[in-house]
């Protein structure tokens, strides 16, 4: 094992079986020292698995990975997992986990779960002792297997009990296409799997395709996945015979990857949002689109994740997850921030690089929107209503005696009669900070109604409305 490692990490020119000796030799007669004379006895086992071995690679980069043969054996079962949950969508507040819709034919539909319905445990575990941070991780542990939840439903005077058993969930990656206003289509893609290129182009045409008047692409939160079907997502904004994108490392071949010749690609305007979160292969399609012009790119810069890990199996059913390569776009801009001066991926983020038009963007790693359109800083009053719930409340409370449609509207009267729910709840801002917050408030309690009312993918529709980032995108397609 150690043979293979010290041969993976060697210099420039293959090591001599002399170099090879005397790396070993340094290492074994440490451990001899070591394993003699420490005033504790070693498990030497752990000592490399956990110690000499993970030292190493943090001299390399923070994502290069070594499993010892439990770890592997967990990362060999990933490949091959299925998602699986229970079909409901909640709001998840500090404490609180709040039902906005049972998707149909899911496991939580066919329970019984309603929108407004709060889980007040999972497992016996009550929610309100959780952390809010905790809470998402809890639960997304806890759809894995079997879970009991006890619910308290709005009007119900005890409690309701349920037993849900997971199925698989076939989560679409291409998650909203709707129209923000005619011929203007909106986009969101939150990851990339083999089918998300082929949902990207369905969504498409489902707005109207090629007479589309401009496309709003959203990747905010897009943390990446299959790069090959990034690449065929780019294809369908870009000419044929156009770079994508350039994979080069030391010892492997370089790699440029070009739109297929017989691609057929739609040529309206495009607009593009990222933000911090934005991560590999979603920089890939973001940064390939920029340098050649095709799209606005708006938002914030993105994470800088561009690199090819290579998984080695090792002796004893061991493992490593190595960097060996770095991913560029058209004008040679590395994905992938520095990790460690003088590495391969070390880019000068002050080094010039043009797109086809001859227009200047940043290098460093990560792709810099052409427009930097920061999120808001809520105000405290938005605080407060989103800490304590009591929109989603108010919500659930409005739904019970009224029935919606897609015309509804938040009227003055139904804003007078949140301002007295709010205020029976503790909430008392100034009459300045309730003007201030009027317009905001009215688009964020029509979405919450929405939500509950008509489904999520409708709440969507009005938040997007209200996203400043989303504006901008619709000022810059004009």
């Amino acid at each position: 094992m150690l043979l293979s490692l010290f041969l993976l990490f060697a210099t420039a020119e293959p090591p001599s079986q002399a170099d090879v000796e005397a790396s070993l030799r340094r290492f074994t007669d440490v451990l001899s020292v070591v394993q003699t004379h420490a005033a504790d006895p070693i498990n030497v086992e752990s000592s490399i698995y956990d110690g000499a071995i993970p030292s190493m690679l943090r001299e390399l980069d923070p994502h290069s990975v070594f499993f010892n043969p439990t770890q592997f054996q967990q990362l060999q079962e990933m490949e091959h997992s299925e998602s699986k949950g229970f079909g409901s969508v909640v709001s998840v507040l500090p404490g609180r986990v709040i039902v906005l819709q049972a998707l149909p034919g899911t496991p939580s539909a066919r329970a019984g779960l309603s929108p407004g319905d709060e889980i007040v445990a999972v497992n016996n575990v009550p929610l309100a002792a959780l952390q809010f941070e905790q809470l998402v991780p809890f639960l997304s542990e806890a759809r894995q297997k079997e879970a009991h939840l006890i619910v308290r439903r709005p009007g119900s005077v005890r409690p309701l009990e349920f037993t849900l058993r997971p199925e698989l969930m076939d989560a679409p990656t291409v998650e909203r296409a709707f129209l923000l206003r005619p011929g203007i289509g909106y986009i969101r893609v939150s990851s990339f799997d083999p089918k998300t290129a082929m949902q990207l182009q369905h969504a498409i045409e489902s707005l109207g395709g090629a007479n589309l008047h401009g496309l709003v692409l959203d990747l905010r939160n897009n943390q990446g996945g299959v790069v090959q079907s990034a690449l065929v997502a780019a294809s369908l904004f870009l000419k044929p015979g156009q770079e994508i994108l350039t994979a080069r490392g030391r010892h492997v071949q370089t790699q440029a990857i070009d739109v297929p010749k017989e691609a057929r690609p739609y040529t309206f305007p495009l607009a593009v949002l990222v933000n911090e979160r934005t991560a590999s292969a979603a920089e890939i399609v973001s940064g390939a689109l920029q340098d050649h012009d095709r799209a606005v790119i708006l938002g914030e810069p993105t994470y800088g994740k561009g690199l090819v890990q290579s998984v080695f199996p090792l002796h004893g059913n061991t493992g490593l997850a190595l960097t060996t390569s770095f991913y560029y776009t058209p004008s040679g801009r590395s994905i992938q921030k520095p990790l460690r001066t003088g590495q391969l991926g070390d880019i000068a983020e002050h080094q010039s690089y043009k797109t086809d038009s001859g227009r200047t963007v940043v290098g460093g790693g990560g792709i810099t929107p052409d427009r930097i359109v920061l999120p808001p800083n809520p105000s405290r009053l938005r605080v407060a209503l989103d800490a304590s719930g009591v929109i989603t409340n108010f919500a659930t409370e409005y739904l019970r005696t009224h029935k919606i449609s897609d015309d509804f509207e938040v009227t003055p009267e139904i804003l007078d009669r949140f301002q007295l729910y709010a205020r029976e709840r503790d909430i008392n801002p100034s009459v300045g900070e309730w003007l201030q917050e009027r317009e905001w408030l009215q688009g964020r309690l029509r979405a919450e109604i929405f939500n509950q009312g008509l489904g999520v993918a409708k709440g969507d529709e009005v938040e997007m409305s209200m996203d400043p980032v989303v504006r901008a995108a619709l000022d810059a397609l004009k």
